[in-house]
């Protein structure tokens, strides 16, 4: 295909073959492509041509995405690739990761996560335009778009730790694209990162140019919750892609937006500049960790006062401006994102000298850490102040309900706590597997030496956690966990038998479960008429999984 005229050298071959950029002409320079998707205006005019036109049209044409390649087949990548090869099957797409039995697991009927709708889409594209491949380079090299879609834990040692972003694996995506490319590509990050991580990728790129090479880069965060992943990318409350206020960072947000356009309505895809992408991102997840840990405040007031959280909630909610969503009470939210984005976004104030504001941010973790010690210490003054040698039942270790997802789960540190006092755990949960509940309790920062296996037990069925326990504490709401036969559990459980509801889940129940036997505890109402006279032993010590492991003497 050959360029279409232009007069009398206005335009240029571009940075790739077949593209055109402005030339040194007035006119020629303020060209760029419109809104519609490859019209072409000249601003400040009022002149637009055939040739413009067809100029336009022609750079239409070349920047269509054809091949997307996403680096990171985890939690964000393996389901939101999954979701645009179903919606758009002309477009070929190839999940990459350097985990040889991720892949493997994702080219299997069983996949790496669990997510209710996931394995469907999978199981439809899987070998017709979806694919997952070790084969990094060869997708890098292949794709119009790349999707970065790599980890960004929390920095657990050295400048900014327990609380800036680790972005080691963000840089190493990025010196690999550039190796990698040659023509015209858009590099997209996908992974939650900290505002102006995209200028730094940018900075890769322009040290380490080619000719021939043009890589823009745009933000397009995910706003995805574990559990309803798949229903929130078909149908999303917005799109935002963030890029820059050039012609050729317009032109490739406009790219970008025709994928998402395939099923998302025009209205619900948001552009802004790359920064505002990335802000949002954060202040968003900010903003829900927030209404999570001022609901958990209440609660503990609520347990002093005698009144019941979730009337509360109600109450509250009913008022249009506040609105009834996040005002669950509970042990104390988790998750990959929630944690690591507030701390970021805490360090981010304290790095721009915004004391007030970092204090203001810290108070939403310290909150939630506050519940999760609160909720432990109830278990231990409950149980006659001491847990030592009592076999104590976990029903859930999933960080929420349809998920196997295990990052920053309050189940790891209500465990922690408790193997602190000696506590023998048998843990349960439909679907997490034994493996991964042992990694995340043999953390350096949680347990030390065969601390784990001697004081934990993976039990295959709650009816088996529960038997012969002296307590069960339910740190996951699981729909099952409201259908057990909670008469058969409490006839295999030493008397006086306990439950602790740190999810709210058997409130339609305490009635049948105190005329059974049980003594119930749960997160912001007071359900046992009678309390035990124990008071609190002592404040148990803050911790956090970011935090360097502490030598303590072994239980």
């Amino acid at each position: 295909m050959k360029p279409p005229p232009s007069r009398a050298g206005a335009f240029k071959y571009g940075p790739r073959p077949g593209t055109f950029v402005a030339g040194r002409g007035d006119l020629a320079e303020r060209l760029r492509c419109g809104p519609e998707g490859g019209a072409v205006r000249a601003v400040g005019t009022g002149v637009r041509t055939g040739v413009e036109a067809a100029l336009g049209a022609w750079n239409a044409v070349m920047f269509e995405i054809k091949k997307i390649c996403c680096i990171g087949a985890g939690y964000v990548g393996g389901p939101t690739c999954s979701v645009i090869a179903q919606m758009c099957p002309e477009i070929r797409v190839t999940v990459v990761d350097v985990n040889e039995s991720r892949i493997n697991a994702w080219n299997s009927p069983t996949l790496p996560i669990y997510e209710p709708g996931l394995k469907e889409v999978v199981e439809a594209c899987r070998g017709k335009n979806l694919f997952f491949s070790t084969n990094i380079d060869d997708a890098i090299k292949e794709a119009d778009l790349v999707f970065i879609s790599v980890n960004t834990p929390t920095k657990t040692f050295g400048m900014g730790k327990g609380r800036a972003a680790d972005l080691k694996y963000i840089e190493a995506c990025a010196r690999r694209i550039v190796q990698n490319s040659h023509g015209y590509k858009i590099v997209t990050e996908k992974s939650t990162v900290p505002v102006r991580a995209a200028e730094s990728i940018r900075q890769i790129f322009d040290a380490n140019t080619k000719p021939n090479l043009n890589l823009q880069v745009l933000s397009n965060p995910e706003f995805l919750a574990e559990g309803t992943a798949i229903k929130d990318l078909k149908n999303p409350d917005r799109v935002l892609i963030g890029g820059d206020e050039t012609p050729e960072g317009q032109r490739a947000v406009q790219a970008l937006c025709a994928v998402y356009q395939h099923w998302v309505p025009k209205e619900r895809i948001l552009t802004t500049n790359t920064w505002s992408s990335e802000l949002s991102k954060l202040a968003a997840n900010a903003f829900l960790a927030q209404r999570i840990s001022s609901i958990n405040s209440i609660s503990a007031l609520c347990e002093a006062t005698g009144a019941d959280v979730e009337e509360v909630a109600t109450a509250i909610g009913m008022d249009q401006r506040i609105g009834n969503k996040f005002l669950k009470a509970s042990v104390g939210f988790g998750g990959s994102c929630f944690q690591k984005d507030v701390l970021n976004l805490v360090y981010l104030c304290e790095a721009l000298n915004l004391p007030e504001v970092a204090h203001y941010w810290q108070q939403v973790i310290d909150i939630n850490d506050y519940q999760r010690r609160r909720f432990a210490s109830r278990i231990i003054d409950g149980l006659f102040n001491t847990v030592t040698d009592k076999k104590i039942a976990i029903l859930g270790f999933a960080f929420k309900k349809d998920t196997g997802d295990t990052r920053e789960s309050s189940s790891i540190y209500i465990s922690k706590y408790l193997m602190d006092e000696g506590a023998h755990l048998h843990i349960y949960d439909p679907k997490v597997p034994r493996e991964q509940i042992v990694v995340d309790l043999s953390h350096p920062g949680v347990s030390e030496d065969d601390q784990v296996s001697q004081l934990v037990t993976i039990s295959k069925d709650p009816y088996e956690a529960c038997d012969g326990a002296h307590a069960v504490v339910i740190c996951t709401e699981w729909d099952m966990f409201k259908e057990l036969d909670y008469e058969r559990i409490h006839k295999k459980m030493l008397k006086p038998a306990f439950i602790f509801d740190g999810r709210r889940v058997l409130d339609g129940l305490h009635q049948e479960l105190q005329t059974i036997g049980f003594q119930i505890e749960t997160i912001g109402k007071k359900v046992s008429s009678k309390r035990f006279p124990y008071a609190p032993s002592g404040e148990i010590p803050k911790f956090s999984l970011q935090d360097p492991p502490n030598k303590k003497p072994r239980v």
